[in-house]
């Protein structure tokens, strides 16, 4: 029996997704580890939304869409400053650190874009 049937998904794309969520929200949780905590708050309270915001996506919740707005233009909000910041002080081939961290905030901010389009796209079918 696969995950799919075992957790009742009807569609392969809201998985992916809500698969996205959970990555995300693991890797500002460990972030947060790393920096004994003294990263910026926002981070916690983006993988708290980003585990949330993933039950609810699996769950087909109407809340979810909703939820995924928020969390594309909270992001995008926290990470694109960032992403110009490191790009303007470092550029892409300074240190492979910063050739990892921008690498990935453009593939984070990417996906909460094509997030935020499918949902929004699909709304009607949470309920």
């Amino acid at each position: 029996m696969s995950l799919k049937s075992k957790l009742k998904i009807e569609n392969s794309v809201v998985l992916i997704f809500s698969t996205f969520q959970v990555i995300a929200g693991g890797a500002m949780i460990f972030v947060l580890v790393v920096s004994n905590f003294i990263a910026p708050p926002h981070i916690g309270v983006l993988a708290l939304l980003s585990f949330i915001g993933a039950y609810g996506l699996i769950k087909m919740r109407r809340w979810a869409v909703l939820l995924t707005t928020a969390l594309f233009f909270l992001g995008a909000a926290f990470s694109i400053p960032v992403l110009y910041s490191s790009i303007s002080s470092q550029t892409f081939s300074s240190s492979q650190g910063a050739l990892i961290l921008n690498s990935a905030l453009i593939a984070y901010v990417v996906l909460l874009l094509f997030a935020f389009l499918y949902v929004a796209a699909k709304r009607e079918k949470f309920e």
